[in-house]
């Protein structure tokens, strides 16, 4: 299933070899529009972010920085991970980043895979060592590498099949696995941005810069002009209210929580936010009254984006679709994107019913970093990635997630979808946020086991209450047999819901014996 979609010219339209090239190209059309904006206001211009890079480059190829060479940065999201991306695609290196979240053991997995030649890293937050063997370039020394003498540094000679990037995945299912990424990759996400582009956007950005939803963006941001300001943390409604006004904010991404807490600040309008043409709904699904309230109050539509770490860009919702399909779908493949719902030998499914999401399109990784065994069983004969999502499509060729594969539990006999059960009992009014995960029980196999934080408005609703609410809507096996009231949804650093930790609470608070 496919479908099209049709987006503004951009600034930058055309082809282009290789990511040095558009970042020229960019520098000298965008000259001094913002590029980067930091949360203290410190910002820079893409004329600036070339220059520095191009500094920064004749430093990397002074160390012995070479064509092919991957470049590992331990850096937060800020304007010095932004230059030393371009750096290291300025000399023709691969660029992959690191949480600065992840703890010692994720982190050495991913140096292990990824073997860099150099590392960037921030010298002064308390991150995991590096190996000796490795080269180590700090982020207190960038300053006067940025200034470093340029005049004669050539950009190496790419083509759109070499390497940029390597993404790697959360290690929700284990350790974290490199996704690697080329520049066509990249000229294909931005082909594909559909609503999510528009000419010289202005962006509020909560995004990890290690994330796929920046690093496999790259190419979106130079082709339209896209300014990133960096979302503040600690978050709070009122500092991104502020921000959004005085950045002249265009587009802005946020959790459902985030955009009901903006809702509630006292004095809002229609023209409260006059730039602010889009909101983006992450992580979370999104109530049809949130998504309708948003609308009516600040008169901004809110859309839904289905991506994974193998493939940025897949499927989404459109602006002028109802509430219920933005909460209950994540909408359709996006241009250029072919999305299968199949069972485990690849039969492609009807309309309800769930199976394996399979990805095939231009955004799709070429493999797993030195790992050909791995990339092989990951895609299909014909070509599609094989996920570990679970899902099924609506009649009107809607994507409906119902989770993933190794978070299904089986209730006495009975396939069971942690995803679809949160989407409903989400809909409860004394809940803010839940999540579901299985637990073992005797006789019965598993059961579910719900995580409920509750509005702050009000008291926590029973269990009583839930499985009501729940059988009133789903198969009466769906209800969850346990509820444990916390304050927060624990999450990975990727910001997904960490199940694991969930499992251990279950684990901490079990339930009677059945």
């Amino acid at each position: 299933m496919t479908t099209s979609r049709s987006f503004t010219q951009p600034p930058l339209p055309g082809r282009f070899a290789n990511t040095g090239e558009l970042l020229a190209a960019a520098a000298r059309a965008h000259g001094d529009r913002d590029a980067y904006v930091e949360q203290d206001g410190t910002r820079i211009s893409f004329a600036q972010w070339y220059r520095h890079a191009r500094g920064l480059a004749a430093h990397l190829r002074a160390r012995g920085v070479a064509q092919g060479d991957v470049v590992a940065l331990m850096l937060p999201s800020t304007i010095d991970y932004a230059v030393c991306y371009a750096a290291a695609a300025l000399v023709g290196a691969v660029t992959t980043g690191i949480n600065p979240r992840l703890g010692p053991r994720e982190t050495h997995s991913i140096l292990a895979q990824a073997a860099p030649a150099l590392v960037i890293r921030d010298s002064d937050a308390g991150l995991p060592e590096v190996d000796p063997s490795i080269a180590v370039l700090t982020r207190a020394e960038l300053a006067t590498c940025y200034s470093s003498n340029d005049d004669n540094f050539v950009a190496a000679e790419m083509d759109s099949h070499d390497p940029v990037t390597i993404i790697f995945t959360s290690g929700t299912t284990g350790m974290p696995k490199g996704a690697w990424f080329d520049a066509a990759n990249l000229a294909a996400s931005a082909a594909a941005s559909g609503v999510m582009s528009a000419p010289y956007d202005r962006r509020l950005s909560s995004t990890p810069f290690s994330h796929a939803g920046y690093m496999a963006k790259l190419w979106d941001q130079l082709i339209w002009g896209s300014t990133v300001v960096i979302s503040p943390v600690p978050w709070s409604a009122a500092k991104m209210r502020e921000i959004l006004i005085g950045e002249r904010i265009t587009m802005a991404g946020g959790v459902p929580t985030q955009w009901a807490k903006l809702l509630d600040l006292p004095n809002l309008e229609r023209n409260s936010f006059p730039d602010l043409r889009l909101g983006v709904v992450a992580t979370a699904p999104a109530a049809p009254e949130l998504i309708e309230r948003t609308a009516q109050l600040i008169g901004v539509p809110l859309v839904v984006r289905y991506a994974m770490t193998e493939s940025p860009t897949v499927c989404g919702t459109d602006i002028g679709d109802p509430p219920e399909v933005a909460f209950r779908t994540v909408g359709k493949p996006q241009s250029g994107m072919h999305v299968r719902v199949t069972d485990d030998d690849g039969t492609p499914l009807p309309v309800g019913r769930v199976g394996r999401v399979r990805v095939r399109g231009g955004c799709v990784m070429r493999g797993y970093w030195n790992n050909p065994a791995m990339t092989r069983d990951v895609f299909d004969d014909d070509g599609y990635f094989i996920s570990g999502d679970l899902g099924s499509f609506t009649a009107e060729g809607n994507l409906t997630l119902a989770g993933r594969s190794g978070d299904m539990y089986i209730r006495g006999g009975f396939n069971v979808h942690p995803v679809e059960v949160e989407n409903v009992l989400a809909e409860h009014p004394a809940v803010n946020a839940v999540a579901v995960v299985g637990h073992p029980m005797p006789v019965i196999g598993e059961i579910g086991v719900a995580f409920v934080v509750a509005n702050d408005d009000g008291p926590p609703p029973t269990l009583a209450e839930l499985r009501a609410w729940a059988k009133e809507r789903l198969g009466d096996y769906k209800a969850p047999d346990h509820m444990v009231v916390i304050d927060a949804i624990p999450l990975t650093a990727m910001s997904k819901i960490d199940r694991t930790k969930l499992r251990e609470l279950a684990v901490a608070h079990p339930p009677a014996a059945r």
